[in-house]
């Protein structure tokens, strides 16, 4: 692997702390998915109920994440991840005390409002760092930290079924309210090119304007399609980190716990060799092609829709399990390849906020697309006709992936 020789000094240490960041960022927000049965038992709930608490979460986080972007563009990204880690391991650490589904989904609507201020900020901040032939990988290392979490959310269902839902959820704050103390001694943002002595300094840029920032995203078509393509392929992310614990629980008669590190733990294995492979390849290919950052994940959701439906159509739970792998594997391509594909259609001044608006897109279609399968449940209709809808807007991802031209010159 060749890194860029001119990378600041602090380049992958902050990939290294940002990435134990992410791991906290979704293993706090996905642990609640996989102890439904320690939780309605203990707090009793709908089907429904039960799956708006994961859609509230992700409304309220979408909701606000363009104008978290909006805020690590204008002030100190390093300084806004710091608040926000802080934030959501303290409200993790209340959850545990909620006795009431009223308590229960005030937090994690509260969760939605500290973590949306996370991801774009941290994906703007290794861009600013990594701006030649790293970028890819380098935003695939941290987003490995995401797989990472996402996967030990399965031990959410065992610490539940072992010792009590609410454990969980104060072990992990507290790792997080600890973890804060180290990031704000080491996290900084990236500093100012040094002016060569007898040059001029260059007059600092005017302060980022939302509304000038929005305008300026929504004027390029190429980000239109990363939009929709953002947000279809959240409805297939979240149907399967939302549902599949609980389908897999019931079509396969696995227990609570088994379900839930298989639902996760194979995924977000799969996912995390996919976001490596898918940044390693794409900064590869882009040697020598300006669309390779798009045609790797392009890729990705071809492969990815039939391993979903593999995985919600089979009665053979070996092969499910394939199918998981197969999903999670190609579809973090996707995710290690966003943000450089972002920098390729937009102002680099605006980039976290342009991620925010994308992040909201996705979201709001996740929230209901988790609601609808609840919904689904309620009304005896199988929620695996969610995942087989997912698979096709797959494959609408690809048409808009291709449909994608770069319009920025390339960073070095």
């Amino acid at each position: 692997m060749v890194l860029d020789s001119k990378l600041p000094a602090r380049a992958w240490l902050v990939v290294g702390l940002l990435w134990a960041v992410g791991l906290l960022n979704y293993l706090d927000r996905v642990i609640v998915t996989t102890m439904r049965g320690s939780l309605v038992e203990a707090i009793p709930m709908t089907d429904a109920q039960f799956g708006l608490l994961t859609s509230v979460f992700l409304w309220i986080y979408g909701v606000l994440s363009p104008f978290a972007g909006f805020l690590a563009d204008r002030f100190n990204r390093s300084r806004v991840i710091l608040i926000s880690l802080f934030a959501w391991s303290v409200i993790t650490w209340f959850t545990a005390h909620a006795t009431t589904f009223n308590e229960l989904l005030i937090t994690r609507a509260l969760m939605g409002v500290s973590e949306a201020c996370y991801i774009p900020a941290a994906l703007a901040l290794i861009a600013d760092y990594h701006r030649g032939t790293t970028r890819s990988l380098a935003t695939g290392v941290h987003m490995s930290g995401i797989m990472v979490g996402s996967g030990l959310g399965g031990l959410g269902g065992w610490i539940a079924e072992h010792h009590g839902w609410s454990h969980a959820f104060t072990i992990f704050g507290g790792v997080g309210i600890v973890y804060t103390i180290i990031v704000a001694l080491l996290l900084r943002d990236r500093p100012a090119h040094p002016v060569a002595a007898g040059q001029p300094v260059p007059a600092a840029p005017p302060p980022v304007n939302l509304l000038a920032a929005l305008r300026s995203l929504f004027s390029q078509r190429a980000f239109i399609f990363a939009l929709a393509y953002w947000g279809l392929l959240g409805l297939a992310g979240w149907a399967v980190v939302g549902w599949m614990p609980t389908y897999l629980n019931e079509h396969f008669n696995l227990s609570q716990s088994t379900a839930g590190m298989s639902a996760t733990g194979y995924l977000q294995a799969a996912a995390l060799v996919g976001v490596l492979l898918g940044g390693w390849w794409a900064d590869r290919w882009s040697k020598v092609n300006e669309r390779a950052r798009i045609y790797v994940p392009l890729i990705g959701v071809l492969a990815a829709a039939p391993g979903i439906l593999l995985a919600s159509s089979i009665d053979w739970l070996p092969l499910a399990i394939l199918g998981l792998i197969c999903f999670g594997l190609a579809k973090a391509f996707s995710d290690s390849n966003m943000m450089p594909i972002l920098c390729t259609v937009t102002d680099s001044r605006y980039r976290a906020t342009g991620y925010g608006v994308l992040n909201l897109f996705s979201c709001v279609i996740g929230g209901l697309t988790i609601y609808a399968g609840g919904v689904l449940r309620d009304a005896q209709v199988d929620v695996s006709h969610v995942f087989q809808f997912a698979a096709a807007s797959m494959l609408v991802c690809a048409a808009l992936l291709f449909s994608i031209r770069p319009t920025v010159p390339a960073e070095r």
